[in-house]
C-alpha cells in the first residue's frame, strides 16, 4: 500500500530539516559574535527575540494552503497510483484462486501480468515521489522567504538585536516572538 504523501507533519518535519540545520548554524553564529564581541555592559543592552519555525510553520496559513494546493495538484496521480495498486492485487488473487485449475500458459500470462504490472506500479509511484518533493520543496521554499522577511520585519519594528531560530533549548515566554510571527503571517496571507 502506498504511503500518504500528504500527511502535514512528515512533511513539515522533512522539508524543513535542512532549513532548521541552517537555523541552528546561523543562531550559533550570532551567539558566538555576541559572546567574543560582547561585554557585560553591551549584554545588558542587547535585546533578543526567539522564534520556533516549527510552530511558525504549522499555524501559517500560507503552509496550509500549500498542502491543500499540493494535494489537489497531485490527488489524479494518487488515485491512479491506487488503482494500479487493485489490478496488481486482483491478479494475485485470481492467481492463488485458480492457479490449480489454470493451464500453464495461463498461469505464466498472469504471472507476466503481475510483474508487468508491479513494475510498471512501482516506476510510477518514484515519479510521482519524486514530482511531489521537488514541488513541495518549491511551495516551502516560498515559504520560508515569506516567514524570514516577516521575522526581520518584526524584529526591526520591535527593536531587536538579535532573533534565533531552532537551536535555542530555552527561552523565557518575554522573549518568544513565535506569535508574533505567525500573526504578521496572517496579517499578510492573501489566500488563493
Amino acid at each position: 500500500m502506498i504511503r500518504n504523501p500528504f500527511n502535514s507533519r512528515l512533511a513539515l518535519r522533512f522539508n524543513w530539516s535542512n532549513i532548521l540545520k541552517k537555523l541552528k548554524l546561523f543562531s550559533s553564529l550570532i551567539v558566538l559574535c555576541g559572546a567574543v564581541a560582547g561585554t557585560p555592559s553591551l549584554a545588558a543592552d542587547l535585546r533578543i527575540g526567539v522564534v520556533n519555525p516549527i510552530k511558525v510553520l504549522e499555524a501559517a496559513p500560507q503552509a496550509e494552503d500549500a498542502r491543500k494546493r499540493l494535494e489537489r495538484e497531485f490527488a489524479p496521480r494518487d488515485k491512479n497510483l491506487v488503482a494500479a495498486q487493485r489490478r496488481a492485487k486482483q491478479l494475485e488473487d485470481r492467481l492463488a484462486k485458480d492457479a490449480p485449475v489454470m493451464s500453464d500458459t495461463e498461469r505464466r500470462k498472469i504471472e507476466r501480468d503481475i510483474i508487468g504490472v508491479k513494475r510498471d506500479l512501482k516506476r510510477d509511484q518514484d515519479e510521482f515521489r519524486e514530482d511531489l518533493n521537488f514541488r513541495r520543496n518549491e511551495e516551502f521554499g516560498k515559504i520560508q522567504r515569506q516567514v524570514v522577511e516577516a521575522i526581520q520585519i518584526l524584529a526591526k519594528e520591535q527593536g531587536f538585536d538579535v532573533v534565533l531560530g531552532e537551536g535555542v533549548i530555552y527561552a523565557n515566554e518575554r522573549v518568544d516572538v513565535t506569535s508574533k510571527v505567525v500573526e504578521r503571517l496572517k496579517k499578510g496571507y492573501k489566500g488563493r
